[in-house]
């Protein structure tokens, strides 16, 4: 693979990394006027919008038949349906600080699951920073003042649930992914997520008999301008960046670059929500950077130094 291919999908993934951190902000204005699973149903339907005028508009045509759908599903079915309904339910038990330490845990199970899946190998070194990085988001929870002794059994299977979830999807995009078009799989996965979080909001709406309001939410100007960001980058063209530097990056360095999200939003909610920044912002943010510089370091680098000291 070519180095102009592997700069390429780095810098997608950074980008992924650098939208996905902002979104947090979004989502927070988009649950003013919303709850959870409305908020997830008018996402995907506005996505699905949005890749439906991309298509139009770039002329592009879809090549799917039912086999290569069948093919893709899977994917679809891990991420977004089944990690953003564990996560939601999840968080009903869970505060959104336990919850992100242990979706934090997700580079560890997609190394985990590339090793017996992909037949991925790493050094030890490699492995060391993974944790290093994991260390550094649950260490910038833990100082917030996440009471995990209170995360009850049904919270943590949930959110453990949505980050297997996340690991699963990883793991087997970086299998399949060379063998379809990217357009093609984020449409798959696009149209999944609106059909699953419409289905799922229309019956809460039915059972609360509330339906006529199911669309009351884009009344707010800042809903609609927080639903375009969520729909259109923060889900269509996530999926795009995600997925082409998975069909280029080993699963187990594309998970490690998620935790640079966690610095965005962390930098974001400061200079946008003017959030106070403590010390331990920063350490967890070193720790971070450190862990994923080290691990998309070239194994021929940890082998080069090991030779020379050998010398």
């Amino acid at each position: 693979m070519t180095n102009n291919k592997m700069t390429k999908a780095y810098l997608a993934a950074i980008l992924n990394a650098l939208i996905i951190g902002f979104s947090f902000i979004f989502v927070k204005l988009a649950l003013q006027a919303a709850g959870p699973m409305d908020v997830l149903a008018h996402r995907f339907t506005v996505s699905l919008l949005a890749a439906m005028v991309m298509l139009v508009v770039g002329r592009n045509r879809l090549r799917l038949q039912w086999s290569s759908i069948l093919r893709i599903l899977p994917l679809a079915v891990f991420y977004p349906a089944l990690f953003f309904a564990f996560q939601t339910f999840g968080l009903v038990y869970a505060s959104s600080s336990e919850a992100g330490i242990v979706t934090a845990t997700v580079p560890i199970l997609t190394m985990i699951l590339a090793t017996f899946l992909l037949r991925e190998r790493s050094t030890l070194l490699q492995k060391l920073f993974m944790i290093l990085s994991v260390a550094g988001v649950v260490f910038i929870f833990v100082m917030k003042g996440a009471q995990t002794h209170s995360l009850n059994a049904a919270g943590l299977i949930l959110i453990l649930l949505s980050a297997f979830s996340s690991a699963m999807y990883t793991v087997l995009a970086r299998k399949w992914m060379k063998n379809f078009k990217l357009s093609d799989v984020s449409f798959v996965m696009i149209a999944i997520g609106f059909v699953v979080f419409n289905a799922m909001s229309l019956v809460q709406h039915i059972s609360e008999g509330s339906v006529s309001s199911y669309l009351d939410p884009f009344l707010s100007l800042k809903f609609v301008l927080a639903i375009l960001y969520l729909a259109v980058l923060s889900s269509l063209f996530t999926s795009l960046l995600s997925n082409y530097a998975i069909s280029h990056i080993e699963a187990s360095k594309m998970s490690v670059f998620n935790q640079l999200s966690t610095i965005v939003t962390i930098g974001a909610g400061a200079v946008i929500l003017q959030e106070q920044l403590f010390y331990y912002h920063f350490l967890g943010t070193i720790m971070i950077l450190v862990g994923v510089i080290g691990v998309c370091l070239p194994q021929e680098t940890f082998s080069r130094r090991n030779g020379m000291r050998g010398q």
